[in-house]
Parts: C-alpha cells; sequence; structure tokens
C-alpha cells in the first residue's frame, strides 16, 4: 500500500470514530443498557417518537393594540391637562373592531395648534386628523399597527418559551406557524403533564397594581345601580379571581364578585424585576416581587398619594386581593392567598419569565402517547434495517467482491448521518427515519451508477485500474448533479416546512453529505486498494 493510500485509510478510520463517539459519546459503562442509555442521550427523538403534545396557538394580537392605545389616551389626557386644553371625552369608539383609533371630542379650535403639538412631540406613532362636529381622529400609523402585531407574536413566542424552559420540557419546538396568521407552533416532546403546560402557556399573568375605588358588589347590575348606571370616569369592572375567593379568612362563599378599579394601572408587570415564592406570616406559600427602580419610584408615588385607600392586586384581568394601603410602599410587594406548593412556584415563575403581550387561543391540540411513540420507532427502525439489508444483499449478489466496497459504504454512511445527529443536536423523528431511508436508497444509485460505469469501461478494454479511474471520474458529475438538487429541494422544505417535515429535510441533508463522502471518496480508496492487490491477469470482481 503506498503512502498516500494509507492516509487516505487512516483519514476514513478516524472519521469513522469521530461520528461513533457522536452517537454513543462517552458511554459510563461497556454493557448493553449503558450504551442504550447514552445513545438515547445523544439522539434526541421527536414528539412522534417520544410522545408528547402538539398544540397550535393563535396570538389575539389586537390585546396588544388595545393596550398601546389605552397608553396613548392615558398620555394625551395627561398632557392635556399640562397644556390646558379642554375636552369633552377622550374615548375609543370601537375598540373591538379598530381598537387603534381613538375619538377626541369637544377641543375648542384655538386649541388644535397645540393638540397637534401634543401628539406631534409624545405621540410620534399615531396621525391626527380632524373628525365631525369639534372632533379629532387618532390614528396608529399602519407601519406601528403592523410592528405591534408582529412584536406581539415575536414576544408570545420567547415568552412561552421561557415558561417551558423552566419546566424543564426537552427538545420543544415554539416557533411560529407559517400556515396561518399570528399562529404559534408549541410541540413538547415527553410531557407528562400537558394540562399544567398548558394553563401556565395560556396564562397571561399579566401582574398590574391598581386603585380599588369601591366593591365588592355580588354583580354587575348592582356595581352600576350604585354609581346611578355609569362607572366613575376611568374605571373599570373587574370579577375577582381564585386567589381572591380563597384567601385566608373568608370562609363564606359569596360567589362571583365585582370590584370598580382604576382603567390603569400604577405599576404593570412590565416593571417586575423579580419574583419568587417565599411564605406570609402564617408560614403559608406566597409569591414575593420586587420592582425595578424607575417601577418602585412610580409604586412609591402612587401608593404616597392613595395612603388609607385601597390597591387591588390584578392578575390576568381578575382581581385576585384588595388591600388598604397603610403607608407608602417602595419596590417590594407580596401577594398572598391560599397557594399550594406548586401553585405559589407556577405563579412566580410565569411572573418571573414575563407576560404574555396578549392572550392566546388554541386552534388545535393533540397527543402522542408513548406507547405510539415507541410502536412507531420499531416499525421505523424495522422498516429502515430490512430496506438496508435487502440492499446489501443484492449489491452482493448482482456486484460479486464489488457490492462488499458499496456495502461498506453504506454502513459508514448510516455511521456518519447518525454521528451528525448526535453533534448537532437535531432532533430525529418519523419523517426523518423515512429520511435515513431515502439516504440508503440514494447511496446505492450513486454506487450503481459508478459501477456500471466502471464495467462499461471494462468492456471497451479498459484495464482495472483504468476502469475504476475512468468510471469514478465520468459518474462523479452526475452523482454532484443528482445531490445537490436534492440537497436544495431538502434546504426549501426546513425553510418552509414545520416540526416532521424539517427532521425529514435534516435527515435527508446530512444523509446526501455523507454520501457524497462514502460514495466518492471511500469507494475510490476501497477500489484502489483492491486493484492495488490484484496481480497481473487477474479480474475484477464486479
Amino acid at each position: 500500500m503506498n503512502k498516500t493510500l494509507l492516509w487516505k485509510t487512516v483519514f476514513i478510520i478516524a472519521v469513522m470514530l469521530a461520528f461513533l463517539i457522536g452517537i454513543i459519546g462517552i458511554p459510563k459503562g461497556l454493557n448493553g443498557q449503558s450504551l442504550i442509555a447514552s445513545i438515547q442521550d445523544r439522539i434526541h427523538l421527536g414528539l412522534d417518537l417520544k410522545g408528547g403534545t402538539h398544540l397550535i396557538l393563535q396570538v389575539r394580537v389586537n390585546e396588544a393594540v388595545n393596550s398601546d392605545s389605552d397608553r396613548a389616551i392615558e398620555t394625551l389626557k395627561e398632557q392635556m391637562r399640562v397644556k390646558n386644553i379642554a375636552y369633552a371625552d377622550v374615548a375609543k369608539p370601537d375598540p373591538v373592531n379598530n381598537s387603534d383609533r381613538v375619538l377626541i371630542k369637544g377641543v375648542p379650535p384655538e386649541s388644535a395648534a397645540d393638540l397637534r403639538s401634543v401628539v406631534q412631540d409624545r405621540l410620534s406613532d399615531y396621525d391626527l386628523s380632524s373628525g365631525p362636529e369639534n372632533s379629532w381622529v387618532l390614528a396608529m400609523k399602519p407601519q406601528t399597527l403592523k410592528d405591534i402585531k408582529t412584536r406581539a407574536v415575536a414576544q408570545a413566542i420567547e415568552t412561552i418559551r421561557n415558561r417551558i424552559d423552566q419546566l424543564g420540557v426537552s427538545e420543544p419546538v415554539i416557533e411560529e406557524h407559517g400556515l396561518g396568521q399570528y399562529q404559534i407552533l408549541v410541540q413538547l416532546p415527553g410531557v407528562d403533564d400537558p394540562a399544567r403546560v398548558k394553563q401556565i402557556m395560556q396564562s397571561t399573568a399579566m401582574l398590574e397594581i391598581r386603585q380599588a375605588v369601591d366593591g365588592p358588589f355580588p354583580t354587575e347590575q348592582a356595581a352600576l345601580q350604585a354609581h346611578n348606571g355609569i362607572l366613575p370616569p376611568d374605571t373599570v369592572l373587574l370579577p375577582e379571581g381564585p386567589l381572591m375567593k380563597r384567601r385566608a379568612g373568608n370562609t363564606q362563599d359569596t360567589g362571583d364578585q365585582f370590584y370598580i378599579v382604576s382603567r390603569t394601572a400604577a405599576v404593570s408587570g412590565r416593571d417586575l424585576r423579580d419574583a419568587q415564592m417565599t411564605r406570609d406570616e402564617n408560614n403559608r406559600p406566597a409569591v414575593g416581587f420586587t420592582l425595578t427602580a424607575e417601577g418602585g419610584r412610580r409604586f412609591a408615588q402612587f401608593t404616597g398619594a392613595h395612603v388609607n385607600d385601597k390597591l387591588a392586586v390584578v392578575l390576568d384581568h381578575k382581581v385576585q386581593q384588595v388591600a388598604t394601603i397603610q403607608e407608602q410602599i417602595h419596590d417590594q410587594g407580596r401577594i398572598t392567598g391560599s397557594f399550594s406548593e406548586e401553585e405559589s412556584k407556577d405563579l412566580s415563575m410565569v411572573l418571573r419569565s414575563g407576560a404574555l403581550p396578549a392572550g392566546i387561543t388554541y386552534l388545535q391540540e393533540s397527543t402522542v402517547g408513548p406507547s405510539l411513540g415507541a410502536d412507531s420507532i420499531r416499525h421505523g427502525v424495522l422498516a429502515a434495517v430490512i430496506g438496508m439489508l435487502a440492499v446489501m444483499v443484492f449489491m452482493l449478489v448482482y456486484y460479486r467482491g464489488a457490492g462488499i466496497n458499496a456495502d461498506l459504504a453504506l454502513i459508514l454512511n448510516l455511521i456518519i448521518l447518525l454521528g451528525f445527529l448526535g453533534f448537532s443536536g437535531a432532533t430525529l423523528t418519523l419523517p426523518g427515519i423515512a429520511g435515513v431511508i431515502l439516504t440508503v436508497g440514494m447511496g446505492v444509485d450513486s454506487n450503481v451508477l459508478i459501477f456500471e460505469r466502471i464495467r462499461e469501461e471494462l468492456r471497451n478494454g479498459k484495464t482495472a485500474p483504468s476502469a475504476v479511474e475512468q468510471g469514478f471520474g465520468r459518474a462523479w458529475v452526475t452523482i454532484v448533479d443528482t445531490h445537490v438538487t436534492t440537497i436544495v429541494s431538502a434546504f426549501i422544505l426546513f425553510i418552509f416546512g414545520t416540526g416532521p417535515v424539517k427532521g425529514f429535510a435534516v435527515t435527508l441533508t446530512f444523509g446526501l453529505l455523507a454520501n457524497l463522502f462514502t460514495a466518492v471518496f471511500v469507494s475510490r480508496v476501497i477500489f484502489d486498494a483492491h486493484v492495488n492487490n490484484l496481480k497481473r491477469g487477474d479480474a475484477l470482481s464486479i
């Protein structure tokens, strides 16, 4: 064996060993169980193989738009008071269908310039136009509206990912669902408590501390009757939440009660710096939170101005706690109630990971059981093994000694493909197994092209070394062409596909790249080594 061929052989062996490490890692033992456990740690299984939950969520982006326009209304009112601009009313005429529009009524004509100045300086994301009967329309700019909706989806994905990561779900898929507008795809392999995960994901957990103006009332009608059928200005009516119903000392079943609270919050979840499970004075689970410096400053200002008034702790648009402000409070607070340990941990985790910018709706939900996943693995692996064995036997029978060359290349191809999955952390799905099987077929196709070309050269009277040289040289262009076009197709599937389709694209691409190496380089080295050992007059076994 010449020196060049020796180095090529050493390189092939080193590649094989490297990718074997990618498959099994460094096992803790040499017994079968340790090897299987090591492989399972390296090769991550997808939802359809491991079992788990598949969800498609719809982000209610109009809620994010409503929140932004609410803040715009408060800023506008504050600046109009500062500028002494008189007005009759500032409100959204259609908050459901046109939440990006605000109607300003009763502004005197002589104050029009001041109003335009306020909008230009403080509300640059809005356009101001004149309306009917001495009114003005404040409309969100189209680009701003689009950005808010897009950002709401991106923030929802990030928030859900943070919550799922803290729950310890392995290999989750959380991404924008390309088949629907403002939708999110969530796949959670191996989830053992999907109900809990679903509840945590869905909770907006938007912490708000507002002024409690009045309440409780047994019904919404009772709250309106107490104020002559009209709520006080800048207030809303909110129901009590489960913590309110279960709080310590409240032994009576009061049913659903309602509170009148301020429309805007003194501080909100955006002002949170941290939230952790803690204990109240009776050693019961509670949730303590810490505000940012700016949030603490505003909270201190609010509580200092409302000593002896009541404040409401609002979570998910429900009043969870009402308390009297005894003194000025700065940057720390606590939510108490009849929490269990798990509930307090979940609530603090949700608050800590950030609030969803808008609510979500479940459009689709499906669950794959572990037994079904194991059955898919069993049948998929069986199909791959049977297919590969059938191909290897065919190559041995049809191409004789050269078939051994092809079979060795196929085995190395499979080792490299699985090693790629182990090193990259890519997830193996059921369509991914189909990609492995297709890779085997592509590998055989490459060998058939090369072997048939070598046979043709031998029939034309070429010597064995010349036939091998010409066979690989002339088949190379065709092999590269077929592989590149297929890789491009797989790349498109990866970009536009979701979940299992991406798994198919990944395994197919890795397999094709490995096949280029094994079919062209490895097979050539084996042929060259065999040809060098042929004696004068010996025929090439092909």
